[in-house]
């Protein structure tokens, strides 16, 4: 701890990791990543080298050829002009289209870097910028699915 004291560093729980991890993007092992999902309908389709030799590799090949069953995206919940409550998705959560099911939330949290709420979910036939809904208790959230994370979308934070 004394290396990150200059820093303001400290210990933290669980749910400021995951607000954290959600207002990147990012997903979670058994949350968003595991055997259910392929590279593509993750995003992780860029780590598959193609050109070089694997185990499984024609499986693999097989499967990106096609369309993704479900893409993974991210939703900003947005409150204004909705019957809102004031609660964030945590996971679980149907996601609506035009009053058609479309998905469901993976993971959720209130992004306090970027004061918003966020969602990670997986999606059939929707793209960056389309209006949804998401149920949270049980009341319809609007929420916007997101093109790029909104903190520190190109990631030069990271690359320092």
């Amino acid at each position: 701890m004394a290396a990150g004291e200059q820093y303001g560093a400290g210990p933290v729980g669980s749910r400021a990791l995951m607000s954290l991890r959600v207002e990147k993007g990012y997903g979670s092992w058994s949350r968003e990543y595991s055997p259910e999902y392929w590279p593509h309908e993750v995003g992780l389709d860029r780590l598959c080298k193609l050109q070089k030799g694997f185990l499984n590799k024609d499986s693999v090949q097989s499967v990106l050829e096609n369309p993704a069953r479900e893409q993974l995206v991210l939703l900003h919940l947005d409150e204004a002009g909705t019957e809102a409550s004031n609660a964030d998705a945590t996971g679980g959560e149907p996601i609506f289209k035009d009053g058609k099911g479309i998905g469901r939330v993976t993971s959720g949290a209130y992004g306090y870097s970027v004061g918003m709420s966020l969602a990670l979910g997986f999606v059939r036939d929707a793209n960056p910028g389309d209006v949804v809904e998401v149920m949270v208790l049980g009341r319809p959230h609007r929420a916007v699915i997101l093109e790029q994370p909104p903190f520190d979308p190109a990631g030069a934070i990271l690359r320092g």
